[in-house]
């Protein structure tokens, strides 16, 4: 089964409770299999059997407080 990841920086995140809540946030998204949050670069990697439509990401981030700087 091949897997589609895609990466964000995330913007504002300053504690392992703001970690937790991207990756919580970011998690409930349908189809995403994995999340990967790096604090210290604001990376969040998500991992999905298809590829997600980057704005769902995006809306996940911002319901969790926070703001996506970039994609790719």
């Amino acid at each position: 089964m091949a897997t589609t990841t895609a990466t964000y920086t995330v913007k504002g995140m300053t504690c392992g409770h703001c970690v937790s809540s991207v990756k919580e946030e970011v998690g409930e998204v349908p189809g995403v299999t994995g999340v990967e949050v790096d604090l210290a670069s604001g990376l969040l990697t998500v991992g999905s059997e298809q590829p997600i439509e980057p704005g769902r990401i995006v809306a996940a981030v911002e319901g969790a407080g926070y703001t996506v700087e970039s994609t790719s």
